[in-house]
């Protein structure tokens, strides 16, 4: 198993090359929406931004499709007795529970089912925020309502490595995002992650600047 704390979110760049204070650290009562479709790393990203936070306290994982697999979050660098997985699908009860895992961790991962209204999200957003409670959102479909995430992370193209003939042993994935909202400063950025299968990714670099509202990639 991974060393509970083990976790590094490596910058090769200073957070002023970035246009933000460490884009993937997850900031007290701040919200992370990750945003895109399964096989984008986007699973594996939140467990080891979660990872950074179990120091201070257990955090939780609130499962919506009932895929995540405990290995895959101990690999990431969680502690087996510091992560709650909780699994609720119903867009009902799914708001309620999201309410008292903010209330009883130090972080939350929280996949957002289909039909869950804004209203509901909101309400959590306020919460995390009164609580000082980092919250990161997922839906398993489609987008969350503008403006609601602090930092807002798009997945736009994974690049696997040591495949490129069509055959050979994988070493390393790429992750492209789009990274913006507030945590940005007003700007759209394209940022790069490393990941080569060990608990640790690797933020690399700003790939490219675009003006807030415009896409970039």
């Amino acid at each position: 198993g991974a060393v509970a704390g083990a976790v590094q979110l490596e910058q090769l760049r200073s957070a002023s090359d970035l246009g933000a204070p460490d884009v993937l650290s997850l900031q007290p009562g701040r919200v992370t929406g990750l945003i895109g479709h399964p096989g984008f790393g986007l699973t594996r990203l939140g467990l080891v931004m979660l990872a950074s936070r179990e120091k201070l306290g257990p955090v939780a994982y609130l499962d919506v499709r009932g895929w995540l697999s405990p290995p895959a979050a101990w690999e990431s660098g969680l502690s087996p007795e510091r992560l709650v997985v909780v699994r609720c699908n119903d867009p009902v009860r799914w708001g309620r529970v999201a309410s008292h895992l903010l209330e009883g961790v130090g972080a939350v991962y929280a996949e957002v089912p289909a039909r869950v209204k804004s209203a509901q999200l909101h309400k959590l957003v306020a919460l995390a925020r009164n609580r000082k409670t980092p919250l990161i959102l997922r839906p398993v479909q489609g987008d969350l309502p503008s403006g609601l995430a602090h930092l807002r992370l798009e997945a736009r193209q994974v690049l696997w490595e040591g495949t490129d003939q069509g055959h050979g042993r994988l070493t390393n994935r790429k992750l492209i995002f789009e990274a913006s909202g507030k945590a940005m400063r007003g700007m759209t950025r394209l940022v790069e992650v490393e990941d080569d299968g060990t608990n640790a990714l690797r933020l690399v670099s700003g790939l490219a600047v675009a003006p807030a509202g415009r896409a970039t990639g």
